[in-house]
């Protein structure tokens, strides 16, 4: 069950209530569901019913039990815990394959709208650097949301930031009669010091991976292949995902989605024949976090669109690409080890991360490469 189908499964369990009379309030369009905060469980959490609490007239943990008797009941979840004041904490039955499916299945288009919203946003940035990219990345993003999005600067922006730098812009000059403007993307100016030598993707990601409100620094530090360097990380985590597709293919297996089980590495090893000394180690490293991290793109996206601040984008990269980097070494058969569903599982969750950090590089501007 993807973090979409279980939003549906808890506005369901929500309908059934009112349908039964134990609830007194208007369904919502949409429920929230996130990976557990702090004291919470499972794989998914939703805070349904404190929303739902005061429209009600009941206390939140009371609202929490009524939807938690229904929402146990409903396909794909094997339990529903309450803690705190009234979150719901849910776990769902075989839930990494059904994420690492679905993230396959879409690919680079995990977590974009389904169809266009209707939504028109224009954004509006002064004649600098910074805002110009942040408004050009602004703008992919909500696109992929759904927005029809048209943007506008002060000037004509610099052959430069066309050129080399990919920022596309609608229109520029101030409008005869003044017009109110959705968003106006003016965030803390980029320094004195050229990007344009750093490169697209090295530049881009200069002035967008910091918060709006802090000052970006131009430096040759972004181009560094070094593990100090976030860039670096996520290229070369979405790299390796690649290359690892690659040699699984000249290894005779492919990808196939499932529960991964750190026990099923030892079912490729056989009993005799292989010496203690050749048995490879194969201990896989937990994936909570890189499944947490993954099912959490949606929700950053919208986030990112909703506040038109790629930099959430660029962070949420980066958790990505930490978490994928201690799991690739594990994916592949290693030593006598033979291809098993084991490691097609792994490699599929592999594929998964690679297409989330390529889509997600693609709507900040930057490259993906394929070798690194």
């Amino acid at each position: 069950m993807t973090p979409v189908e279980l939003s549906r499964t808890v506005l369901r369990a929500v309908r059934r209530a009112v349908d039964d009379g134990e609830l007194d309030v208007v369904v919502p369009g949409r429920a929230d569901v996130a990976p557990p905060g702090p004291g919470g469980c499972g794989d998914y959490a939703s805070n349904v019913a404190l929303q739902l609490a005061r429209p009600a007239g009941q206390p939140p943990l009371r609202v929490a039990e009524i939807i938690r008797q229904r929402l146990a009941q409903s396909d794909g979840i094997s339990e529903v815990v309450v803690t705190g004041p009234g979150f719901l904490n849910i776990s769902l039955r075989g839930s990494g394959d059904a994420l690492v499916r679905e993230v396959l299945r879409l690919g680079q288009r995990y977590g974009h709208a389904d169809r266009p919203t209707g939504q028109l946003v224009q954004l509006h940035a002064p004649h600098e650097v910074r805002a110009v990219v942040m408004m050009d990345a602004a703008a992919r993003i909500l696109r992929s949301q759904g927005a029809l999005v048209r943007t506008s600067c002060v000037a004509r922006p610099e052959p430069a930031w066309t050129d080399i730098l990919g920022v596309e812009v609608d229109a520029y000059g101030t409008p005869e009669t003044p017009a109110p403007l959705d968003a106006n993307v003016r965030p803390a100016p980029a320094p004195p010091t050229d990007p344009t030598p750093l490169g697209r993707d090295a530049a881009r990601w200069a002035l967008l991976h910091p918060a709006p409100h802090d000052r970006p620094r131009i430096t040759a530090d972004h181009l560094v292949q070094r593990e100090s360097n976030p860039l670096f990380r996520v290229r070369y985590a979405h790299a390796r995902t690649r290359a690892l597709t690659r040699n699984a293919g000249d290894l005779g297996f492919h990808a196939e989605p499932g529960d991964i089980d750190p026990r099923d590495a030892q079912a490729a090893v056989p009993d005799t024949a292989v010496p203690e000394t050749l048995v490879p180690e194969t201990a896989v490293p937990d994936t909570t976090a890189l499944r947490n991290a993954l099912a959490d793109h949606p929700r950053v996206l919208q986030a990112a669109a909703s506040h038109h601040a790629p930099d959430r984008l660029a962070r949420h990269l980066v958790t990505v690409a930490d978490a994928v980097l201690p799991f690739l070494v594990a994916v592949l058969p290693r030593g006598a080890e033979k291809p098993s569903a084991a490691h097609r599982a792994r490699l599929a969750l592999a594929e998964a991360a690679g297409a989330v950090l390529a889509g997600g590089l693609s709507l900040l501007g930057i490259d993906a490469p394929e070798h690194l």
